[in-house]
């Protein structure tokens, strides 16, 4: 464990207004959505073998592990590899997993997750256990708050992008949590869902983000 403080974003929205925010929202959300999961889970049972949803033990705020559910979007026979990014065009993918995929509808089931207070709607993706593990101090501040369903990695980043220029975004974020920087985050993720990721990514050092790193933080970023 590291010390907070000098890591996570003290403004009164990270401290209070996230919470509050987060509750407020997903009820609406949940209402406002519900024909996209039902009309998404027929679509999954009727044309693809295997359960309804995807769901994981993931590493959430602190370090605790929690399970994270998803629309299945991918055969039901495969076998997962913990170590692979999945682009749209990943060979297992089901057509109708492809759809869900590409507009985000996979992720909705963890609207759910947010009110059990295990996620929030913008955070660091939740990550796996065998690579949290791994962590080293940099990149465990990533986990310092709760997992969002969009984030500022998710918004400039893509399927291709290292988990390295991942986390470098997340823990920019961690650090300067603003409600600002919050409702841009909710704004671009409505662009990428309808334009598509690809057209957003770019690394992290040619972002407007990069250069205000701390310089002990650039230097770690360079190795």
């Amino acid at each position: 464990m590291i010390e907070q403080a000098q890591h996570v974003s003290r403004s009164p929205w990270a401290r209070y207004g996230k919470r509050i925010f987060d509750l407020l929202a997903v009820v609406p959300l949940l209402l406002i959505l519900s024909p996209v999961l039902i009309l998404a889970a027929l679509a999954i049972k009727l044309t693809s073998p295997g359960p309804l949803l995807f769901s994981q033990i993931r590493t959430g705020k602190d370090g605790d592990p929690f399970r994270v559910y998803k629309f299945r979007s991918m055969r039901s026979d495969r076998t997962p590899d913990v170590k692979e990014l999945v682009p749209l065009d990943h060979p297992d993918i089901t057509p109708v997993g492809l759809i869900i995929r590409r507009f985000k509808v996979d992720e909705m089931p963890q609207l759910f997750s947010i009110l059990r207070g295990d996620m929030s709607l913008i955070g660091p993706r939740p990550t796996l256990p065998d690579q949290t593990d791994r962590y080293d101090e940099f990149q465990w501040r990533r986990l310092l708050v709760r997992p969002g369903c969009t984030g500022l990695a998710q918004v400039n980043s893509s399927a291709a992008s290292s988990w390295d220029e991942r986390i470098r975004y997340d823990v920019h974020y961690v650090k300067n949590c603003t409600l600002i920087m919050d409702m841009a985050i909710l704004l671009k993720t409505v662009l990428v869902i309808l334009f598509g990721e690809e057209r957003y990514a770019r690394p992290f050092s040619e972002s407007p983000y990069g250069p205000r790193l701390p310089e002990s933080d650039q230097q770690r970023d360079k190795g």
